[in-house]
Parts: C-alpha cells; sequence; structure tokens
C-alpha cells in the first residue's frame, strides 16, 4: 500500500470520527425541470441533517480571509462553461450559527443534462488542525432528455452515477462508483446524509427540520464502497440525499497541513403520489 493510501485513509479516519456530517452543498429546489429557466443555486457547508453548524466556506488556519472558491462550470452536451463569476458571497443562517457561503444563478436552457462542479477551497477544520475540500456535483436535466448524467469527468475525487440523480423514486435506490482521476476506488467510505430542512433560498436560510433520528447513527449513516469501487444506497424517504466518499482524491496535503479531499453527489427522490 502507498504512503499516499495511507495518508488518505489516517485523515479519513480521523475526520469520520470526530468531524460528522460536513457536507458541501450545490442546491437547487429543482433538479428535474420540464422546460429551461434560469435556476437560483446556494452553496453552503454544513451538516445537512443536523443542521448543528454552518462552516465558513474557505475558512484558513494562516488568514482571516476566506479564500476564493477554486472551481465553478457546468457540462452539458460535453461542453464546459465557467461558472465563477456567478458567484456572489453571502452569509447563510443555520439553525445554530451562521457561515460564509455563496449564491449563483444558472441559466439551465438547453436540454438535456447540466452537471454542475464545485471545488471549493480546502476548509480548515480546527478541531482536527486539518483541512477538508469536498468536489460536489449535483446534476439538473431539463425536459427529460439523458445527456451527460453518468459522464466521468476525471476528477480528483468523484462519484461517477449509475443511476440518474434526478429520476429517483421515494424508496428507490442510488448507484455510484467512487473513484480518482479515472481509478476506482476500492472500499471507499462514504457517508450519507438526508437534508433535512427546507432551504428558504430568499433569505438564504435552513427551516426546521423535518424528522428526528432515534440515535446518532442514522444522522450521518456510512457505507462501504465493494473492491470495484461501486456502491448502492437504498432512499427512504423523497427528498435530497448527499454521498461523501472521505479522502479518495489525490491530494493530501494543503499548507503544510493534512487534507482530506472528498468526492460529494448530491441525489433528489420524489414521492409518488
Amino acid at each position: 500500500m502507498t504512503k499516499r493510501i495511507l495518508t488518505s485513509i489516517a485523515t479519513s479516519a480521523v475526520l469520520a470520527t470526530s468531524a460528522l456530517a460536513h457536507f458541501q452543498m450545490v442546491y437547487t429546489p429543482n433538479t428535474a425541470l420540464t422546460k429551461g429557466k434560469t435556476i437560483e443555486l446556494r452553496h453552503v457547508f454544513t451538516h445537512p441533517f443536523a443542521d448543528e453548524h454552518t462552516m465558513n466556506m474557505g475558512q484558513q488556519h494562516d488568514s482571516k480571509k476566506f479564500a476564493a472558491v477554486e472551481e465553478f462550470y457546468v457540462i452539458n452536451k460535453t461542453k464546459k462553461k465557467d461558472l465563477k463569476n456567478t458567484l456572489k458571497e453571502i452569509t447563510f443562517k443555520g439553525n445554530h450559527n451562521s457561515g460564509h457561503a455563496y449564491a449563483s444563478k444558472y441559466k439551465a436552457r438547453r436540454m438535456g443534462d447540466h452537471v454542475i462542479v464545485l471545488k471549493p477551497a480546502p476548509y480548515y477544520e480546527s478541531n482536527e488542525d486539518a483541512y477538508i475540500q469536498q468536489i460536489t456535483k449535483t446534476i439538473v436535466n431539463v425536459a427529460g432528455t439523458p445527456t451527460d448524467w453518468d459522464a466521468e469527468l476525471g476528477l480528483k475525487a468523484e462519484i461517477v452515477p449509475l443511476t440518474k440523480p434526478y429520476a429517483i423514486w421515494e424508496h428507490g435506490s442510488f448507484t455510484g462508483i467512487v473513484k480518482s482521476k479515472g481509478k476506482v476506488v476500492p472500499y471507499a467510505e462514504i457517508e450519507v446524509e438526508y437534508l433535512n430542512r427546507d432551504v428558504d433560498m430568499k433569505n438564504n436560510k435552513m427551516g426546521s427540520s423535518k424528522v428526528e433520528a432515534p440515535q446518532d447513527a442514522f444522522v450521518t449513516m456510512t457505507i462501504k464502497a465493494n473492491k470495484d469501487g461501486e456502491f448502492t444506497f437504498a432512499i427512504p424517504k423523497a427528498g435530497f440525499w448527499g454521498f461523501c466518499a472521505l479522502g479518495v482524491g489525490t491530494d493530501t496535503e494543503y499548507k503544510g497541513k493534512e487534507l482530506s479531499q472528498d468526492a460529494v453527489i448530491w441525489v433528489e427522490a420524489r414521492e409518488m403520489r
């Protein structure tokens, strides 16, 4: 086993045991559009189920200034469009505190899949004296035409979906493959959380909780990929679900400190009426 893999496993273990439920959100209220429109997005680093703390995106250990988002773009019909200039800094209010976040708008006009990718600056987790960077994907579809939803982008940390992330019924399932620059990550550890709040887009804040967890293990559910990097999760409730593969990225250090470079993807399940 290489030194890089050992370091990644060690970093993941530390962050998983003491800093549970960190999820980078790329949120829009509807990922399956009947026709093209301009959509609103919110980019928040938070704990989506418990909402006990909203992190400051881009927080650094050696500066009071927040580091800027590294990459933000969309892919539609294999064409990539940079969206960094659409990001607007905001303060997002959770139920316990507020944090530095971003808002943006995107014209999802063309039919097909719009794969939205955010690579935030690494976030300094002071409790662990380490950094977290979550490369995040949210896929929005227009008019039901599939185009790019299963595209492998060759990201340093990536969950490649085998299920359309926007076309899942409640009680259905989601399957994905964990990869790092195109290489399968066997037995990756994956955290799963339900977005247990309505997001108030107008006022940039979280709403009240929808469900109560019977025990802490139900707040952040942990699953493992198989030897081929594949995993499947049965989705019990309609809404948004985040999947985070911990420490699978190629980068393991930032500013001389340990870095957990994670892969995040968001999927939406719909209620069948």
